[in-house]
C-alpha cells in the first residue's frame, strides 16, 4: 500500500508478472466509497463529523458525484458554497443526472451542495457553526464542520484537479450582473488560462478583483495550488433567473469543452462552432476596487435610484435611504464614487449604518485588464 498526501493509492493486483499492469484505486478517507481512479459514475458523500446538543459524533453528508471516462483532465465543479445561491446548484444537479461517463474525457468531480447545512437552511452560512465556507480555506481536518469541508477541498480535491469552477450568485442579500468572477494573476500563465476560460464561459460580464482578494476563499486556494479557476456571480436575490440560468447552462458546457473534459463540446470548440464570435456578444470586463462600494451612513429604507448594469458617472445619484421612525428627517442621498457600471445592488430594503447599497465597477470593455501578477 502506497500512501500519498491527501489520499491513498491501493494496488489491487497480486500478480508477480512485472509486465502485467496492476489495477489502481484512489481513495480519500473522508469520502468513503468513492474510488477516484475508477471509470464510470459514482455517487457518495463527504462525511463531515459533528457533535452538538442533539447529535453525538454524527455525520453531515455533503453529496459528491464523480464521472470518469478514463484518461484526460480532472475538473472540479462546486456549487452551494453559500446555501442561498441556487443557479449553480441547479446546473450541477442537472449535469450529474444528464451526463454519461462515456461522454467524459478525463474526470469530473462535482459537489452540487458543498455547504450542505447552509443549503438545507437556504442561508449564506449555516447555523451549525455560522462560519463562511468561502473564507475558511485551507481549513482544519479536526475543526468544526465548515473547517472540515474547507480542508477536504483545499488539501485533497483542488490538488487533484487541473481546473476548478465555483459557481456563486448574489444570494438573498444582493444581485450581481450575470458574470464570471476571477482573481487577477497570480502568474502570467494562470491569468492567461483564466481569461481563456472566461471567454469560453461567455456570460455578459466578467468581474475581476485584485490577486488573493480573500485568502480564505476557494479562488485563493486554487491560486496557491497553481490550478486555473474561475468563479461566477449569476444574479441573486435568493431566487433563480431563467434567462441567466439558460445562458450559464450553455456556457458551462462550452467551458467544459474548452477544458477538454466533454467530448462533444470539445469537438465543437475545436471546430469553432462554440466560439464566442458565433454565439453571444463578447464578455464585458468590469473591475471591483476598494472604491467600488457605496456604504450607507444611515439606517432605514433603501431606495435604489439606478438599475443593475447601468453606466454612471462620478457624482451621479445612485441610492437614497429613508428614515423609518423619524418622520421629519429628510432622506439621505448617496452618489457614485467614480465612473463605471452598476455591478451589484443590494436586495433587502432595510439597511443599517455600514450596509453596502451598490457597487460601482470600473468598465474595461471587452479587453481583459492586465494580470497584475504581484499581490497587492
Amino acid at each position: 500500500m502506497l500512501y500519498i498526501t491527501g489520499f491513498t493509492v491501493y494496488s489491487e493486483s497480486n500478480s508477480t508478472n512485472p509486465n502485467e499492469s496492476c489495477q489502481m484505486s484512489m481513495h480519500i478517507p473522508r469520502i468513503p466509497g468513492i474510488d477516484f481512479a475508477a471509470v464510470g459514475r459514482q455517487l457518495g458523500y463527504l462525511e463531515i463529523e459533528h457533535s452538538d446538543n442533539e447529535n453525538d459524533a454524527a455525520v453531515i453528508p455533503s453529496p459528491i458525484a464523480v464521472l470518469s471516462g478514463g484518461d484526460g483532465p480532472t475538473v472540479l465543479l462546486i456549487a452551494g458554497t453559500h446555501g442561498d445561491e441556487y443557479e449553480g446548484q441547479i446546473l450541477l444537479q442537472e449535469l450529474i443526472r444528464s451526463l454519461n461517463p462515456d461522454e467524459v474525457t478525463g474526470r469530473l468531480i462535482i459537489l452540487p451542495a458543498l455547504n450542505i447545512s447552509a443549503v438545507r437552511e437556504g442561508r449564506r452560512v449555516s447555523t451549525v457553526d455560522r462560519a463562511n465556507l468561502n473564507r475558511a480555506l485551507p481549513g482544519r481536518a479536526d475543526g468544526g464542520p465548515t473547517e472540515q469541508i474547507a480542508s477536504i477541498v483545499a488539501e485533497e480535491l483542488i490538488p487533484m484537479a487541473d481546473f476548478v469552477m465555483d459557481i456563486h450568485s448574489g444570494g438573498i442579500a444582493s444581485e450581481y450582473v450575470p458574470s464570471a468572477f476571477v482573481y487577477q494573476g497570480p502568474t502570467p500563465e494562470l491569468w492567461a488560462a483564466k481569461t481563456a476560460a472566461v471567454a469560453a464561459f461567455n456570460v455578459p460580464y466578467s468581474v475581476v478583483v485584485k490577486p488573493m482578494l480573500k485568502a480564505g476563499s476557494i479562488s485563493g486556494a486554487a491560486d496557491r495550488a497553481g490550478v486555473p479557476m474561475i468563479s461566477t456571480e449569476l444574479g441573486g436575490r435568493g431566487t433563480v433567473s431563467l434567462q441567466i440560468l439558460n445562458r450559464a447552462r450553455s456556457g458551462l458546457r462550452s467551458l467544459l469543452g474548452h477544458w477538454g473534459v466533454l467530448k462533444d463540446a470539445a469537438a465543437s470548440v475545436a471546430s469553432g462552432a462554440g466560439s464566442q464570435s458565433n454565439a453571444e456578444a463578447p464578455t464585458r470586463w468590469i473591475q471591483l476596487t476598494a472604491q467600488s462600494p457605496v456604504h450607507s451612513s444611515m439606517a432605514g429604507l433603501f431606495e435604489p435610484v439606478v438599475e443593475l448594469g447601468q453606466q454612471v458617472m462620478a457624482g451621479d445619484l445612485v441610492a437614497r435611504v429613508h428614515s423609518v421612525e423619524e418622520l421629519d428627517r429628510p432622506s439621505k442621498d448617496f452618489f457614485a464614487p467614480m465612473d463605471g457600471v452598476v455591478a451589484i445592488v443590494r436586495h433587502p430594503t432595510l439597511v443599517n449604518v455600514g450596509t453596502t447599497l451598490v457597487n460601482i465597477a470600473v468598465d474595461h470593455g471587452t479587453i481583459p485588464p492586465k494580470g497584475n501578477h504581484v499581490p497587492s
